[in-house]
């Protein structure tokens, strides 16, 4: 499962889900589902997302190890 850190860079950047999905892409659902664990992005999307926070893809989606 993948975890992520986007509510914490969208707190820093003061960006709201709309915000954020606009200038990414796609669908404020999208982000969403992203922050709840019940989505993973397309590969595409993760880096938009980390370059638009100007950060690496690792500081935003962490793989979190099953059993």
């Amino acid at each position: 499962m993948i975890k992520t850190r986007i509510k914490e860079y969208r707190a820093r950047y003061d960006m709201s889900q709309e915000d954020l999905a606009k200038r990414v892409g796609v669908r404020r659902e999208t982000i969403g589902f992203l922050e709840k664990g019940k989505y993973n992005p397309s590969l595409v999307l993760a880096w938009r997302i980390a370059k638009l926070f100007n950060t690496a893809i690792e500081d935003i989606f962490m793989i979190e190890d099953g059993e």
